[in-house]
């Protein structure tokens, strides 16, 4: 793929995602985005992304555990929340707060199996999604709600933005097949700039966060 951001040079040759925005073609490890969309959710799809195939449902299970013991934040970190603007950037706040990991988590500079490349990745992925739930809570100047274990990626994601103490969000199959499709979506674009941030990031062994 050519990529004008790089002088019209070709920064590799994906086996993971293609892209041709012109005749809206969307296809991970080679499974068009219509078909990931109907039939599989975004956990499914970003395995398929990362690992390279889709799960089988054991693994899935086990992934799930997984992110379901990494979904909570340090709690030391929370008073970075309490140092942004309620109108602060949601990406400057997810970016600061997932920068400071690197100090909580220095396990992540010495990956050297396949197990621990598992545990790093569901790091990121489960932490993330609190982080940012937490800062549009902070927006809103509303407490946090911390993730519920029993609750899917999605369903998990919209309780920890919308519930309010004492009474909890239940999210509608609808608005969860919602999420779950706009996170599938955006889940890799290719040689965008920030998956190609990424990639060069990822390939010098820095801390991943």
């Amino acid at each position: 793929t050519y990529d004008p951001g790089y002088a019209n040079t070709g920064s590799c040759k994906s086996e993971i995602t293609f892209v041709d925005g012109e005749n809206g073609i969307l296809r991970y490890r080679g499974y068009p985005i219509e078909e990931l969309a109907e039939h599989s959710s975004f956990i499914e799809t970003a395995m398929l992304l990362i690992f390279g195939h889709l799960p089988s449902q054991t693994e899935r299970a086990v992934f799930r555990e997984m992110l379901s013991s990494q979904e909570l934040l340090h709690e030391d970190l929370l008073h970075h929340f309490e140092g942004f603007p309620p109108y602060g950037q949601p990406m400057s706040i997810l970016s600061a707060v997932i920068n400071s990991f690197a100090s909580y988590h220095p396990d992540l500079l010495d990956i050297q199996t396949e197990e621990e490349f598992r545990l790093a990745v569901a790091k990121i992925i489960s932490k993330v999604r609190t982080i940012s739930a937490f800062a549009y809570r902070k927006s809103l100047g509303r407490p946090f709600m911390y993730p519920d274990p029993n609750r899917s990626y999605c369903s998990n994601f919209l309780h920890m933005m919308f519930s309010v103490p004492y009474k909890e969000f239940e999210p509608t199959r609808a608005q969860i097949k919602a999420l779950s499709l706009v996170l599938i979506v955006h889940a890799d674009h290719e040689q965008n700039c920030s998956c190609s941030t990424v990639r060069m990031v990822g390939s010098s062994q820095a801390n991943l966060f």
